[in-house]
């Protein structure tokens, strides 16, 4: 049975980015209560807001977009660049809770920052400082955040350095964590992106292990299913999961279906519809490398890639790459 670009269509060319603004890769995308689109991202301004035209309306995060690009060793091996003027170390996600609360993650920065959609800081998680990796204690490298709607309790992916769920209270105290590393239920291969799919569960991207795990908010496994390599997610208003997947290993380029796509599924894991084409690339219904994914009120699904990182960088010589996806619902559905 054909479920692939069922009742979605995909909008090209949908970001207006004005002259000066390199976005180098979309990281990450949220939408507000009034459908604005924030996108988080690597370039030298982080956080790009848009109307639901594609027209930027507001930027922010940076005290010179147009300073040196600087490069900082993050450990033995691995260097970063970014812009000397940028608030963030290495944007990773953003999440907007149902109060217009913006949360955004620094995965290498290890912090985790509410503002108001004003961009006054309201509360940070996190001392900047990596904890001691896998040691559980937060954090090593953090990579999502979520918001339990009726308490304003908080949950963070804690997937780079750690295996681990981390729930907070709203003040932003610990009030317990769980997993570790291992592929059995309740254990992690990168915790990547998580989400309250209802007000009593907490749905959680095993990228590595290439599944989703469902918990009570105690932290207690309920339940899994597979999806490849499972990289992001959220829940529209009619309880239905959106999972983006990324690729496979190098050794299967070329090899089609196998992730570069957008899964809709019901709460009880059954597949409603795949978006995106049997290969990778640059078109409109194509992905390149899926990194985070959100939904509006008008079932409008957005998707940051990180394309730049994976794709990009290796190309001779390397170049921005398309990295934001839009695909709008089919009005007779």
């Amino acid at each position: 049975m054909n479920i692939r670009n069922k009742n979605y269509k995909p909008i090209g060319l949908w970001a207006k980015i004005p002259h000066g603004i390199w976005i180098r890769e979309a990281t990450s995308v949220s939408v507000d209560s009034m459908d604005n689109v924030y996108i988080f991202n690597r370039g030298n301004i982080p956080i790009l807001k848009f109307d639901t035209y594609g027209n930027l309306i507001d930027k922010w995060g940076t005290e010179d977009p147009y300073s040196e690009i600087t490069t900082k060793e993050l450990r033995p091996g691995v260097k970063l660049q970014s812009w000397s003027g940028s608030n963030f170390t290495r944007p990773h996600s953003i999440r907007i809770d149902h109060d217009d609360h913006m949360w955004l993650v620094d995965d290498s920065g290890n912090m985790i920052s509410k503002y108001d959609l004003s961009f006054n800081l309201k509360l940070q998680i996190g001392d900047g400082n990596p904890s001691e990796r896998e040691s559980g204690i937060p954090f090593n490298r953090p990579t999502d955040v979520t918001i339990r709607e009726s308490t304003g309790e908080v949950f963070i992916s804690d997937g780079y350095g750690n295996s681990r769920i981390h729930h907070f209270d709203p003040e932003g105290k610990l009030i317990k964590s769980w997993g570790e590393s291992g592929t059995m239920p309740g254990e992690f291969s990168l915790p990547h992106n998580l989400v309250m799919i209802n007000d009593q569960e907490l749905l959680v991207c095993d990228r590595e292990n290439h599944r989703v795990q469902i918990f009570h908010i105690n932290g207690e496994f309920i339940r899994e299913w597979h999806v490849h390599k499972a990289v992001a997610v959220t829940v529209d208003k009619e309880g239905k999961i959106y999972i983006a997947e990324q690729g496979p290993p190098p050794v299967q380029k070329g090899v089609k279906n196998l992730g570069h796509s957008v899964g809709i599924w019901n709460d009880k894991g059954q597949l409603i519809e795949r978006l995106g084409s049997e290969l990778p690339g640059e078109k409109h219904d194509q992905f390149l490398w899926p990194h985070s994914i959100a939904v509006n009120s008008k079932g409008t699904i957005y998707v940051a890639e990180v394309s730049f990182v994976e794709v990009g960088r290796t190309l001779d010589p390397p170049r921005e790459m398309a990295s934001f996806r839009v695909w709008e619902k089919l009005s007779n559905n």
